[in-house]
């Protein structure tokens, strides 16, 4: 884990094989396509001109809401400590959502998870983005494609006009995560093939400081959030006080000293 961790410092990506068998990776595929037909019966779209050029593409959104299976995905050891490794030992569930790409899928929009919800500069790593690969995944089939050394990009001028020539393929086996620096830039690739899904789940963590992209107190109803792991909770942002920057707790407490002991430094 320590050497994964110092590639995924430096490259902005780490992937980590056969966390899920081949069997579980199945079965995880199963209660998707559950969670999809249960997500458009509830009136959710699940194409999203905005994010995809046509409707071979499938979206699944809000998965923590539809499926005990996925929240627990949320607090697997090896996407937690690999995500620590980069946010630190607090952080939010911004989204989980999935897409799966059939054939005759089409590449969305060149992006960077920070550039699309953070002005710039981006000089350090505010979100963190772990794919779970619940088929194989291949170039043919729509494998997500990255800029190697782009998560050293901090403006949107670092972006060549290029761009799109310098995208490689993560290529994975059903079970693989692939943890992504929020500042590496990628996009979805084209499904290919004519007859292979390619199927992912997005765990998208983000700073504490962040607001995150799904408000989990309006989106998860209040039985559910009753039922839920003291994690999870801490995880969805459910409790009533936030998080301070640690770096602003410092300057606090040089400018107010005796202030934060005995509460908050409200004066």
């Amino acid at each position: 884990m320590e050497g994964a961790k110092a590639h995924l410092r430096e490259h902005g990506w780490v992937k980590i094989p056969s966390i899920l068998t081949k069997d579980e990776a199945a079965h995880a595929l199963g209660r998707l396509w559950e969670a999809k037909k249960t997500s458009e019966a509830s009136g959710e779209e699940t194409f999203q001109p905005i994010l995809d050029p046509n409707p071979s593409n499938v979206r699944v959104f809000y998965l923590p809401e539809l499926d005990e299976y996925f929240r627990d995905m949320l607090t697997h050891p090896t996407a937690i400590d690999l995500t620590k490794s980069l946010l630190g030992e607090k952080f939010l569930v911004s989204n989980f959502s999935a897409n799966i790409a059939r054939p005759g899928s089409e590449s969305m929009a060149l992006h960077s998870d920070q550039s699309i919800v953070l002005p710039e500069p981006w000089l350090d790593v505010w979100a963190v983005n772990v794919i779970w690969c619940l088929t194989k995944v291949t170039k043919e089939n729509g494998a997500t494609l990255y800029i190697p050394g782009s998560n050293k990009w901090t403006r949107w001028q670092d972006v060549p006009e290029n761009a799109p020539e310098l995208l490689v393929p993560f290529e994975a086996d059903a079970g693989d995560i692939i943890v992504l620096d929020g500042r590496l830039w990628h996009t979805s690739g084209s499904n290919t093939t004519k007859n292979e899904d390619r199927a992912i789940l997005f765990a998208y963590y983000s700073a504490p400081y962040m607001r995150p992209l799904v408000n989990w107190t309006a989106k998860l109803p209040s039985k559910l959030q009753q039922t839920l792991s003291p994690e999870l909770k801490e995880l969805f942002g459910l409790g009533h006080i936030g998080y301070v920057v640690k770096g602003d707790l410092t300057y606090m407490a040089a400018k107010y000293p005796g202030k934060l002991n005995g509460g908050p430094a409200s004066t």
